[in-house]
Formats: C-alpha cells, sequence, structure tokens
C-alpha cells in the first residue's frame, strides 16, 4: 500500500484589528499588503491541515468564510473550516487587572478589545468532526494541577478566571480511511506586559503545562487516544526570551510526543538551523524566538518538519515579512 503524505501546519498571521469589523473591512479589499502577503504564505506553504493563530473571529465567521475564498481564488482551497469564540475580550465584570477600572482589555477573560480579537481558526482539507470537538476553553485556571496563580488575586477573580487566554481545543480530522486525527490547538498570552506580580507569564507557563496534565491523565477530562498534535502558538521560546519555560520544555520533550529535530529545534526551510519561528526584531524586541509549535504523536512517522523561513535573497523572504512576524511551521506524516 502506497503511503500518502499529510501536511499539517500551524501560522500566526497576525490577522487581528482593533476593532470588530475591521478585518473583513480589510479582506474585502483587493490591495491590503499584509492579507495579499498572507494568502501568498499560505498558499506556497501547501498545508492539508492549517492552524490559524492571531485572526479575529466574528459570530457568522464572515471573515474566515473571506479568507478561504480568497485562498481558493490562488488555487489552494479548503472544504472544511472550524473556528469557536475564543476567550479574548470576553467580558468578566471584574477588575482583574487591578487598574481600578472595569471594561478594560485586561479584565476579559483573554486580553481583547473586543469579543474574538486574535482568535484561532483551522482550515483543512479533510473533513473535520465539528460534533466531536472538544473545547476546553472554560477551564479554570485555579484547577490545574499545581496552578502557579499569582499574588494578588481575589477570591472572586479566582472563582472565575478560565486559564484559556484564547482556547484550548481537541480537535478530530478524519484522515483517509476513516481514522481520526486529533488537533491539541491552542494560542498563549505572550509572558510580558505586566507587572511583577508576572500574572502573563505564569498564565503563559500553565497554557503549556495544560497540555502536560490532560496527557498524564491528571486532569477530568481523559486524553485523547492516537494519533494527536500538539500544535499552535505557545508565546514561549525554550530558551530566550522572557518568560517561564519549564512548562514548554516539557511539552517538547514530554514521552508521547516527537520532536521534529534533535534538538527539539525546527529545521528551517532554506535558512539556517536556528529553529527561530517569529522574528520579535522591530522595537527593541528579543530577535528570533521559537514560539510555533507542532508536536506529532510518538505513533506517528514523521517524514519531514521545518519553518518557512527562506534566505534573505529569496523573495518569498520580503513576502512573509509583510505577512506577519511569525514564519508557518509544518510537519510531513506518513499515512498508510
Amino acid at each position: 500500500m502506497v503511503a500518502e503524505t499529510l501536511r499539517i501546519a500551524t501560522y500566526n498571521i497576525e490577522m487581528t484589528r482593533s476593532g470588530p469589523g475591521l478585518l473583513l473591512r480589510d479582506l474585502l479589499k483587493a490591495d491590503d499588503p499584509q492579507i495579499v502577503a498572507a494568502v501568498k504564505v499560505v498558499t506556497v506553504l501547501g498545508a492539508d491541515v492549517l492552524v490559524l493563530t492571531g485572526f479575529d473571529y466574528d459570530l457568522d465567521q464572515v471573515a474566515l468564510t473571506t479568507l478561504v475564498g480568497k485562498l481558493a481564488a490562488e488555487g489552494i482551497n479548503y472544504p472544511y473550516q472550524f473556528s469557536i469564540r475564543p476567550n479574548t475580550g470576553l467580558a468578566t465584570g471584574l477588575d482583574l487587572d487591578g487598574d481600578g477600572k472595569l471594561g478594560g482589555p485586561g479584565d476579559a477573560q483573554g486580553w481583547g478589545r473586543f469579543t474574538g480579537e486574535g482568535g484561532m481558526a483551522i482550515l483543512s482539507k479533510l473533513p473535520i468532526r465539528d460534533d466531536e470537538v472538544r473545547n476546553f476553553s472554560e477551564f479554570l485556571w485555579r484547577d490545574l494541577p499545581g496552578a502557579l496563580l499569582f499574588d494578588g488575586m481575589t477570591p472572586e477573580a479566582i472563582a472565575v478566571q478560565r486559564l484559556s487566554t484564547t482556547g484550548h481545543w481537541d480537535v478530530p480530522v478524519e484522515l483517509p480511511g476513516g481514522a481520526l486525527l486529533h488537533l491539541l490547538a491552542w494560542y498563549a498570552t505572550p509572558p510580558v506586559f505586566d507587572g511583577p506580580e508576572d500574572r502573563n507569564g505564569r498564565r503563559n507557563h500553565d497554557e503549556a503545562g495544560f497540555w502536560m496534565a490532560l496527557l498524564d491523565g491528571q486532569l477530568p477530562m481523559p486524553a485523547p487516544p492516537q494519533p494527536f498534535v500538539v500544535i499552535g502558538d505557545g508565546n514561549l521560546d525554550p530558551v530566550d526570551g522572557d518568560g517561564l519555560p519549564k512548562a514548554i520544555r516539557g511539552v517538547i520533550n514530554h514521552p508521547a510526543l516527537q520532536k521534529p529535530s534533535p534538538r527539539g529545534k525546527f529545521f528551517p526551510q532554506n535558512a539556517d538551523d536556528s529553529g527561530d519561528t517569529a522574528d520579535f526584531s522591530a522595537k527593541n524586541g528579543p530577535g528570533g524566538l521559537q514560539v510555533d509549535y507542532v508536536l506529532p504523536s510518538q505513533d506517528l512517522t514523521v517524514t519531514g518538519a521545518g519553518v518557512l523561513w527562506p534566505k534573505m535573497d529569496d523573495p518569498l523572504a520580503t513576502v512573509l515579512a509583510v505577512a506577519s512576524r511569525h514564519r508557518p511551521v509544518w510537519v510531513d506524516i506518513d499515512l498508510p
């Protein structure tokens, strides 16, 4: 029997805007530079299953449908899409960030100026079992074993604060032959932009730690059956930059998962082997970091993996830089 190759990828497409409806406005334009570049990147990537982070959610998913139409016009079709309301911008009615005011973006379940800012979406050439999706996004932070809750959290905040900044999903995709591949998708908060209480750093750590707890059977929800892929934007480098890297290192080195390279760093395509997946050099940022991940379960046969980050003299390098600070991360697996 001839094996089929399946490309699974994640990409923080940075299609987020400052208000509701503005992403759709820009998608409807024919000449928005960032969107034109991002569509080109997704087309070149050619993933069969693509987890997008940093994509504004709207209730009727008009923006996502419009993006899919733009991709189809460029020759890449995704007949199956999935997205649900993220925690970003979801009001709590509490002063979670302690600034003495209510209703600000830091008072939402996940930082957001409006409900759905910077959400997640999945595009797939394979059927998505929508009715079998498990959405863990309402899981309370306090309920994670060993949760690193920060000093100063009020009892009211502890009672309502969800762990997921954006979401934690288990989305089954139907493989040829009927087997299911579970996408364990998440998009964590950056571990910065807070104070000495390290609210974001602690939460970022625990958002990665959720996957370890799930795979280790430490949560009320059962672990997914193999095969599965932990995938998305963990917003944390295991070595460089700010944050508490213990949890993301634990995910990368979890015995149920395999690393696409010996060092746990992805081999970029046509570039050096730094393993970076994003460029945060602007405005005195930390530079290149590995923050986006595709980590397959041990039973899957990985035939290739990389970061779409060509050398600077490649015309695609400019397109990628215009599209997003992030670069797509991909893994190819063989399906018997």
